[in-house]
């Protein structure tokens, strides 16, 4: 495999390091777990919408886009009362 340079701030890399290290991995082995991790735009909507077709298949519930709408918004409000308690 090859390597590819990132230019990031110093502050972002440092930080980086030290969560790397923390768990006891180097900073490219880190960013490459990382990488293997998250998940793209496109993977979370296919996992949204296999979860939408088990929740359906299991019990019926099939949100239409705005009650799914709605619940995107609650999600936020909640995680934002929460960040600033």
């Amino acid at each position: 495999m090859s390597d590819a340079n990132v230019r990031i701030p110093a502050e972002a890399r440092d930080r980086l390091a030290e969560v790397a290290a923390a768990e006891g991995l180097s900073l490219r082995a880190y960013l490459a777990h990382l990488a293997q991790t998250l998940l793209t735009p496109d993977e979370r909507a296919e996992r949204a919408e296999r979860a939408r077709h088990i929740l359906r298949e299991w019990n019926g519930y099939d949100p239409d886009d705005s009650e799914v709408a709605m619940a995107d918004q609650e999600l936020d409000r909640r995680l934002a009362e929460a960040g600033a308690a």
